[in-house]
């Protein structure tokens, strides 16, 4: 049954996700159109959206490496919408390698998606975000102090560590004007990034179920929490 059913017309909101070609991305944008909020979802390769073909879901092909490619976005929310309700930095990049093997460049090609993409479109959409506003960002548990930690994800879990001080330190900053910034760091979902970094590992949740875990959580969570770090992992990792 459809979550439609339960939601007042006057609840949709403009919801803009990172990251959505595939996995828990492209879960989200098709959740959050089907139940009638406008999407404007943003990745690098828009075909599967583009067949997906859904009224309420706007493409653009983005590289969140590239600031003149995420000025893009400015354009199309100054144009269309004036306002965002809800910023999902669900975009990542990951390099497994052994330590001694990553260079200066995989660290760079990680964090300029992980950490600088993520800083520069949340700043970017500072002037839409209003009181009640909500941005969340999915991290990992590989980002969290005294997790356990995987050989060849120095690169990927540094990042992941630095956008939950970044969310944790936008909470404080952006309190006054009432915007939540909170941090999902997830634990391991069957996504086609994590059976290229890892063929041999089966993961308990499919990016469907974590998707509806994080549809609710941007509707409703920044009622609850601000600045926050939620742990979502039934396992370990």
């Amino acid at each position: 049954m459809s979550r439609l059913l339960f939601e007042n017309l006057n609840d949709m909101k403009n919801i803009i996700i990172t990251g959505t070609s595939r996995g828990i991305g492209f879960e989200l944008a098709k959740i959050f159109a089907e139940n009638g909020h406008q999407v404007l979802a943003i990745s690098r390769n828009i075909k599967p959206l583009e067949i997906i073909n859904h009224k309420n879901i706007s493409l653009l092909s983005v590289d969140l490496s590239l600031d003149t490619d995420i000025d893009k976005v400015t354009h199309f929310v100054t144009e269309n919408w004036k306002k965002v309700d809800v910023l999902i930095n669900n975009a990542g990049k990951l390099i497994n390698k052994p330590f001694t093997d990553l260079t200066s460049d995989d660290f760079l090609e990680v964090y300029k998606v992980n950490v600088f993409g993520v800083a520069t479109l949340t700043k970017n959409m500072i002037p839409f975000l209003q009181k009640g506003s909500h941005v969340v960002t999915v991290s990992s548990m590989g980002g969290i102090q005294g997790s356990m930690k995987f050989p060849g994800l120095a690169a990927y879990s540094s990042a992941k560590g630095a956008v939950i001080t970044l969310s944790e330190l936008l909470a404080e900053e952006y309190k006054e004007q009432q915007i939540a910034f909170n941090v999902l760091a997830l634990g391991a979902v069957q996504t086609e990034m994590l059976q290229e970094a890892f063929p041999d590992f089966k993961a308990p949740l499919s990016a469907a179920e974590m998707a509806n875990y994080i549809y609710d959580f941007s509707l409703t969570g920044n009622k609850f929490y601000n600045g926050k770090v939620l742990q979502v992992s039934s396992t370990t990792p």
